[in-house]
């Protein structure tokens, strides 16, 4: 199927728009919205939701939700970010026949510290690809979404689109998971052919991810009997050493070869060396591909705990598990509009190849909440999650130009 002539007429315009791609893209990375920034966030929820509007969109700004307090970085100074969608309504009287309705997600946050030194968009000397906090994931694909939206209204192509914005994302979605479900089902309810489209980048040779792990959070909290390590040492009950012993068998839980992964991080105690330890904390995160999976490994993670507490009552050990982000597999939903992606992709002269990863994202959620969804329709680039972030700066027109075309396949109007 070739490009028709209205969608050449957008991926044309889409083009014209390569340098205001880059501009914004500039813009957008340079406003700080790593560590829960209240003012980065805010200024750059603002910033979107008023170009929203200006297509036309109704703003509801839908309040966080809490999050488990022992999750480690809990909301980091006290915001809870709100959930930004603007809805576009189609439909009713005009006597056009809308396509169904898509739901547009993009995440406002990243992963970078806003006091680092890595704060600004940096080109390469050869023009191609460009370094930055979140420049790829995922201000790139922020700012491709807009640019598409825009295009398509200036060439009168009529899509049915709301379009989801979270703060949280890179720290498990728990202040925004509600609203995610919430949409995903109003769109449903809107029309049983709604699908989701999640902003997250590529892989550097534009591969759509087609199927997710799932993934979890957990925290091991240890309680001893703390004790002045010269004089009555003996009467102490250390909560590091039992932590200790605790991780070494926590640490032979990964099957690799079933899709099972446990990774532990942060880990926490008293700060004196001369006080037998009565608090420790460790805190990590699993990876998994079926329910039956991640309860196996919530029930091993409760046994390990068990075996290490102590039969009179100290050392003691809790676990605490969240797992909020099911696995994604592959549905005829999600096949059929990974089909069309990449028929529009082949049709744009792109290569459309389709992965699998363990990473995870809103677009789990979404699915999970009954919504098809594909969630690498962003920019490609890699370095996620470093100071090496980067973006393939051609993909901005590219990836916008395959993001257009199809919005108009799936959502637009006769």
């Amino acid at each position: 199927m070739a490009l028709g002539e209205r969608e050449i007429r957008v991926c044309e315009a889409i083009e014209r728009r390569a340098r205001e791609l880059l501009s914004d893209l500039r813009l957008h990375v340079g406003i700080p919205t790593g560590g829960n920034n209240k003012a980065g966030l805010d200024e750059s929820r603002e910033r979107l939701t008023g170009r929203m509007k200006a297509l036309g969109a109704e703003i509801e700004l839908v309040p966080g939700a809490a999050k488990p307090s022992w999750l480690y970085g809990g909301s980091e100074g006290g915001y809870v970010p709100p959930v930004a969608v603007g809805r576009v309504k189609r439909g009713g009287g005009g006597g056009g026949v809308w396509g169904r309705p898509i739901l547009l997600a993009g995440h406002l946050d990243t992963v970078h510290d806003p006091a680092s030194a890595f704060r600004e968009l940096t080109i390469a000397s050869d023009g191609r690809t460009a370094t930055g906090p979140g420049c790829v994931d995922m201000k790139g694909g922020l700012v491709i979404a807009m640019a598409a939206l825009e295009a398509l209204e200036e060439a009168g192509e009529r899509v049915n689109w709301s379009f989801l914005l979270n703060s949280d994302e890179e720290t498990g979605s728990y202040h925004s998971e509600a609203a995610l479900r919430a949409e995903a089902q109003r769109v449903l309810a809107q029309d049983a052919g709604a699908i989701g489209l999640a902003l997250e980048p590529a892989a550097a040779d534009g591969s759509l991810v087609v199927e997710r792990a799932g993934s979890g959070q957990f925290m091991v909290e240890v309680f001893g009997k703390s004790a002045h390590v010269g004089r009555d040492f003996a009467s102490g009950v250390s909560a590091v050493t039992a932590l200790a012993r605790c991780l070494v068998e926590i640490a032979g839980l990964p099957a690799p070869e079933r899709q099972l992964i446990v990774n532990v991080g942060p880990i926490e105690s008293n700060r004196a060396t001369n006080v037998v330890p009565d608090r420790a904390r460790a805190w990590g995160n699993v990876r998994f591909q079926t329910w039956d999976g991640a309860k196996e490994l919530e029930e091993k993670l409760r046994a390990i705990a068990a075996r290490h507490s102590g039969a009179s009552g100290l050392p003691r050990l809790v676990v605490h598990t969240s797992f909020n982000r099911p696995a994604k597999p592959m549905i005829e939903g999600t096949r059929s509009l990974a089909a069309a992606a990449r028929s529009a992709a082949e049709d744009l002269g792109q290569r459309l190849p389709f992965g699998k990863t363990a990473g995870v994202c809103d677009g789990n959620i979404l699915q999970d909440a009954g919504l098809p969804c594909i969630d690498t329709v962003g920019v490609r680039g890699g370095g996620l999650h470093t100071p090496q972030e980067w973006i393939e700066l051609p993909s901005l027109v590219e990836r916008c130009q395959l993001l257009a075309v199809l919005m108009m396949r799936i959502g637009g109007g006769q």
